[in-house]
C-alpha cells in the first residue's frame, strides 16, 4: 500500500541525501504514519537551497519526495498551476491512497485527480482560514484578494470533507466541517513521542521566572501583548524573563517582530524579552525544560496548537486563550489556565496565580502529563489508521494496536 500525502511544508536534502523539513512537526507526523504503509510519497515543495538551521530529518526509510516547485504561499503557487497540474495528476496515478492535510493550495487539485482516478482519500483539517481574516494585516487590493482566496480555499476544504473520510484538529474544526450524514472525526495533532514525556513535578522554584512562548511570529498569534505582560509582572514584584521561539512568516511576520521589539523597548523590558527565531523541533523539545511557565496568547484561526502538548509533556503549566480548539484540550484550572481575551492584565494575572500557588501549579503539571500521555504521536497515528483501515477498507502493513493510556 502506497500512501501519498500532499501538503505545503517545504523539504530539502542535506549533504547525505536525507530529507529535512524546516519546522519539523510535519516530518514527525509523516514518520508516525510510515509503519502502516509500504511506501509514503510526499507531494510537497522542495527548497532550491538549504535554509539556515538544521531542520528536522525524516527518519523513515520508506518515505520519498515527489517534489513540487518551491512556493511560499498561494501568490507563488497559482502562477505555476499550469505546470503543477500535470505533475499532480501523474503523481496521483502512482499512489494507492491519498491523504490531504489542509488548508494547502495543491490539495483540492490532487483530491479531484484522485476522484477521477478512483483512488480512495482521507483528509486532515488543521486550520481555519476564515477565522483568521480579522487578524490579517492586509489593506486595499491585498485584503480583497486574500478574502477571495480564503473563500475559495474554505469552499474546497468543505467539498473535500463532504466527499471523503475527514479528520479535524480539535472539536471546533470538526463541528465546523460536519454535515448531515457526513460526520468529521475529531483528532488532536501532536509531535510528542511517549518516551519524551518528562517527570519533573514542579517549576517556578527560583528567580527569575522563565516564561516561554513557541509560535510563528505573525499577526494572528497575538504576540504583541507579551512585552506588556512582562511589564505588569515585573511591576507586581515577579522577576521574569520571556523567550519567544519561532520563525517570522513573510512580510507581516517581520512587521510583527519589529513591533514586539519596539514595544519591549518602549516599556523598558527589552532586556527581559528574547526573540530566538526558528529552532528545529528535535532541538526545540529539550528547550521546554529550561522554562517555568508556557504562555500562548493566540487569536482565532487554529485547531489545537501542537505546542500546548509539547509544553504539557515537558512539565510546564500553561496559560492560553480560550479560542478555536484549545478548550477541547485545556480544561481551565485542571491542566492549564484559560483567558477569555489575551490582554496583558488577564495573561499576567494567570501567570501570577501559577507563580504564587504551588498546589495549583503542581496540579496543572500533573494533569498536563496525563493529557500528553493520551495524545502521543503513537496514539494519534493508531487511532487514525484504525478508522482509515475500517472505513476505507484498505490493508495496512502493520495491524493497528491502540496504545494503552
Amino acid at each position: 500500500m502506497k500512501l501519498g500525502i500532499v501538503y505545503h511544508m517545504p523539504f530539502w536534502r542535506d549533504a547525505g541525501g536525507t530529507l529535512r523539513e524546516v519546522e519539523g512537526s510535519f516530518a514527525r507526523y509523516v514518520d508516525s504514519l510510515a509503519p502502516y504503509f509500504d511506501e509514503i510519497s510526499l507531494c510537497a515543495p522542495e527548497l532550491s537551497s538549504a535554509p539556515s538551521g538544521e531542520g528536522t530529518a525524516l527518519r523513515s526509510r520508506n518515505v520519498t519526495l515527489a517534489a513540487l516547485p518551491e512556493f511560499a504561499g498561494p501568490a507563488q503557487f497559482y502562477p505555476r498551476l499550469a505546470t503543477i497540474l500535470p505533475r499532480l495528476f501523474r503523481w496521483v496515478g502512482s499512489i494507492d491512497l491519498l491523504h490531504c492535510r489542509v488548508p494547502t493550495p495543491a490539495a483540492v487539485f490532487a483530491f479531484q485527480a484522485a476522484r477521477l482516478r478512483r483512488r480512495p482519500a482521507f483528509v486532515l483539517v488543521v486550520g481555519d482560514l476564515r477565522a483568521l481574516l480579522p487578524s490579517m494585516p492586509y489593506r486595499g487590493i491585498k485584503k480583497v484578494l486574500w478574502r477571495a482566496y480564503t473563500e475559495f480555499e474554505e469552499t474546497n476544504v468543505q467539498r473535500m470533507a463532504d466527499h471523503a473520510l475527514t479528520f479535524a484538529n480539535g472539536a471546533a474544526l470538526a463541528a465546523k466541517h460536519t454535515r448531515a450524514g457526513r460526520p468529521v472525526i475529531e483528532t488532536t495533532t501532536t509531535t510528542v513521542h511517549a518516551a519524551e514525556i518528562a517527570t519533573r513535578a514542579d517549576t517556578c522554584l527560583g528567580a527569575p521566572i522563565r516564561i516561554l512562548t513557541v509560535s510563528r511570529i505573525e499577526p494572528r498569534k497575538g504576540l504583541r501583548v507579551l512585552p506588556a505582560v512582562v511589564r505588569e509582572l515585573v511591576d507586581s514584584g515577579i522577576e521574569v524573563q520571556l523567550e519567544v521561539v519561532g520563525p517570522t512568516s513573510g512580510g507581516p511576520g517581520e512587521a510583527e517582530r519589529a513591533a514586539i521589539v519596539s514595544e519591549a523597548a518602549r516599556l523598558d523590558v527589552g532586556d527581559r524579552v528574547t526573540l530566538t527565531g526558528a529552532v528545529a523541533l528535535d532541538r526545540l523539545l529539550p528547550m521546554y525544560a529550561g522554562h517555568d511557565v508556557f504562555v500562548l496568547p493566540t487569536l482565532p484561526g487554529e485547531g489545537i496548537p501542537r505546542v500546548l502538548l509539547e509544553a504539557m509533556s515537558a512539565g510546564l503549566p500553561i496559560v492560553a486563550t480560550r479560542v478555536a480548539g484549545i478548550p477541547g484540550l485545556v480544561a481551565h484550572d485542571i491542566n492549564g489556565l484559560l483567558v477569555e481575551q489575551p490582554t496583558a492584565a488577564a495573561l499576567s494575572a494567570s501567570v501570577s496565580r501559577i507563580v504564587h500557588d504551588g498546589a495549583l501549579r503542581q496540579r496543572l503539571i500533573a494533569q498536563g502529563y496525563d493529557t500528553a500521555r493520551k495524545h502521543t504521536l503513537e496514539a494519534q497515528a493508531a487511532r487514525m489508521m484504525e478508522v482509515v483501515a475500517n472505513r476505507l477498507q484498505v490493508a495496512l502493513r502493520r495491524p493497528v494496536a491502540l496504545p494503552a493510556v
